[in-house]
C-alpha cells in the first residue's frame, strides 16, 4: 500500500527541485530509528511569505529515509497530494537550505511512532486537494500529523502558512504540539496558546506571537525572531521514559545556548 501510494505519480521527478543533502541527518545506515521535521523557505515567489514543511523517517530496520510531505503541483497534474517516498531527508528545497524543527531518534519505540506517522498520512482527508493560501496545503499536512503523535511536541513556524488551516471544518482543534488549543476560521482567523508555541494570532494567513520558552517573537513573513526552538530526544524501550533531551537555542545573532535537560525530566 505504502509503495502504491508513494510512486504512483512518478515520485523521482522532483530531483531537479533538489540541490542535495545538507548533511543534518544521522546516518542511514545505523541501526537508529529516526524522526526529524524540516522547514524551507518555499519555492520562488511564495518563499518570501511562507516555508514548506515536510517529515523525514527511517526504522530500525531501514537503510535510506522516507519523506512524507504533500506537494502541491501533484494536484495540479491530476495526482495526489500526499507523497511518501524514498529520498534525501535534508536537501534543500528548490534552493532553500531547510532547518531541522524536531528530532526523536531511538529503537522500536520509535518504530512505533514512524508507524503511526504513516497511518496518519495515509488517512490525511485532503489527498486530492491543495492551496497555496489559506489550506489545504503542505503545513496543513505536517500539522495534521504532529496532531495525531503528541509525542513530538512540533512547533511549526510563524511562517508556515496553512498550519492553522483545521481539517473538516472544525473550528476548534488541539495545538500541533498538543500542549494547547487553538481556534480558526478556516484559516482565515484565529488564534492559539500553548505551552509549546505560546501565544499567536492569525489573520489571512499571516501570523504574529510571542513564544516564552525559549524567548522569541512571530512576526508574518519572518517567522520566529530569537531563540530557535529546535528539540531533539530519544527514546527507547527498555526504558519507557524520555532518557535525555537536548534543547539547542540558537539566538539570531552569533552565539548559541545550549541547555541539557536530566534524564526523565518533563519537556
Amino acid at each position: 500500500m505504502l509503495a502504491t501510494h508513494s510512486l504512483g505519480d512518478g515520485a523521482g521527478d522532483l530531483d531537479s527541485g533538489w540541490l542535495g543533502s545538507t548533511n543534518q541527518a544521522p546516518d542511514a545506515n545505523s541501526d537508529e530509528a529516526v524522526i526529524q521535521v524540516y522547514s524551507a523557505r518555499a519555492a520562488r515567489w511564495r518563499g518570501a511569505f511562507g516555508v514548506h514543511t515536510w517529515m523525514a523517517v527511517k526504522r530500525t530496520d531501514a537503510r535510506q529515509y522516507t519523506r512524507l510531505e504533500v506537494i502541491g503541483y501533484r494536484v495540479y497534474m491530476g495526482g495526489r497530494a500526499v507523497q511518501l517516498r524514498d529520498g534525501s531527508p535534508d536537501s534543500r528545497w528548490y534552493g532553500n537550505k531547510p532547518f531541522l524543527l524536531r528530532e526523536i531518534r531511538g529503537d522500536e519505540r520509535v518504530d512505533e511512532l514512524i508507524d503511526r506517522l504513516y497511518k496518519a498520512a495515509l488517512s490525511y482527508p485532503y489527498d486530492n486537494t491543495y492551496h497555496v493560501w489559506p489550506g489545504p496545503n503542505s503545513n496543513t499536512f505536517t500539522a495534521y500529523l504532529a496532531r495525531r503523535v503528541p509525542e513530538l511536541r512540533l512547533e511549526l513556524p510563524a511562517n508556515a502558512i496553512g498550519k492553522d488551516y483545521l481539517p473538516g471544518g472544525s473550528i476548534t482543534a488541539s495545538t500541533p504540539s498538543h500542549t494547547g488549543a487553538q481556534v480558526s476560521l478556516g484559516g482565515y482567523l484565529g488564534l492559539l496558546a500553548s505551552v509549546e508555541e505560546g501565544f499567536e494570532f492569525n489573520m489571512l494567513g499571516l501570523t504574529v506571537g510571542i513564544d516564552f520558552y525559549p524567548p522569541a517573537l512571530k512576526l508574518p513573513g519572518i517567522g520566529r525572531l530569537g531563540f530557535s526552538d529546535i528539540r531533539r530526544k530519544v527514546l527507547t524501550t527498555s526504558d519507557r521514559r524520555q532518557l535525555d533531551t537536548v534543547i539547542e537555542a540558537e539566538f539570531a545573532t552569533p552565539g548559541t545556548l545550549s541547555v541539557r535537560v536530566p534524564s526523565g525530566a518533563p519537556i
